[in-house]
């Protein structure tokens, strides 16, 4: 049930249907609804003419006439008050209801706006946070693979809440400040420690300790391999008494990639989909390090996607999206599909 989150114009997003931040009277409006009906032609407006308007929390669906997907959901978000007046629930409803008429009417994929989050004034971290938790909680609940996209204009338009991005600033500069620092100081001390200098006649020549190691076949050392990749996903999925498909849909990659990978005991994934199982499998540090390990990677503190990784899961922050919302406010790629 793969959710990606993506910056583009809407109107150009080839799926089975769109979905339009519309108001009560469905009429033609600004922003993300006049550019959908300026993009469909006129059909669309007199075809909403004739549905009688649309509450708020609801849906209704049309045609795309000449918009490249073949529908468009209408749904009414609502005004953000002070959080008090059921905002979250009625937003809540909104993507929900497009869903199923999405998957009422066999679509396989479906873009979204930010609902509410324009003129509406619906705070964007928390309408952000709304849309990944309703369209995920759908696509679990009715066990569906449609492809849902969350289409932004720019990345302004994601945001995470002003203590939750300090917190990570503050973990990214302590680390990789820290990192890069004692880099330097083993570098120097790597050049000196483990040498035991002897004076020749005419110059200094390190002679280093090192232990002799028995050597072996290649044969033998294949017949010592560990575990694999995929063999340790499959173990910790049955330890955790997890089903294949809840651990595929936490990790938010695909029925397909999955079956790639649990039929193929030496098939390695990229590093995203590797760390996405680990979060989805809900792995500490030491042993999302040797799931890692077992692809060919690990996670240093070298590089800010790593670090953030790390900070989610010492602060046991397991659910994918919420994962991908810090990954994209950060400008880095995105975990899972």
């Amino acid at each position: 049930m793969p959710i990606q989150i993506v910056r583009n114009d809407i109107t150009k997003m080839q799926v089975d249907a769109i979905v339009n931040a519309a108001n009560n009277a469905l009429a033609v409006g600004g922003g993300v609804c006049g550019a959908i009906h300026r993009a469909a032609g006129p059909g669309l407006w007199e075809e909403c003419m004739s549905l009688d308007g649309c509450k708020t929390g609801e849906a209704k669906m049309t045609g795309g006439y000449a918009l490249p997907s073949r529908y468009v959901i209408h749904t009414v978000g609502p005004v953000w008050q002070d959080g008090l007046h059921g905002e979250e629930q009625l937003l809540h409803a909104c993507y929900q209801n497009a869903l199923r008429l999405a998957q009422e009417h066999a679509c396989a994929s479906i873009a979204f706006p930010m609902i509410s989050a324009g003129v509406y004034g619906y705070p964007k971290d928390q309408a952000l946070k709304v849309a990944m938790h309703a369209i995920s909680e759908f696509l679990f609940d009715h066990d569906s693979d449609m492809m849902v996209y969350l289409v932004v204009f720019t990345r302004e338009s994601v945001q995470i809440s002003q203590k939750l991005s300090a917190s990570i600033r503050q973990y990214i500069d302590d680390n990789y400040v820290k990192e890069h620092f004692d880099f330097r100081r083993e570098a120097i001390r790597s050049r000196y420690a483990n040498e035991a200098w002897s004076v020749g006649v005419s110059r200094c020549v390190p002679v280093r300790d090192r232990k002799a190691v028995e050597p072996v076949s290649l044969e033998d050392a294949l017949n010592q391999a560990d575990e694999s990749f995929s063999q340790m996903v499959l173990r910790k999925i049955k330890e955790k008494g997890l089903k294949n498909s809840e651990c595929y849909k936490r990790a938010n990659i695909d029925k397909k990639l999955f079956s790639k990978i649990a039929n193929d005991v030496h098939y390695n994934p990229k590093k995203t989909t590797a760390v996405a199982l680990a979060i989805a499998l809900e792995l500490p540090l030491d042993e999302t390090n040797e799931l890692l390990t077992k692809a060919g990677y690990a996670l240093s503190f070298s590089s800010y996607f790593d670090i953030i990784i790390r900070y989610c899961i010492e602060h046991k922050i397991y659910n994918i999206h919420d994962v991908n919302i810090i990954l994209y406010d950060k400008d880095q790629m995105l975990l899972g599909v």
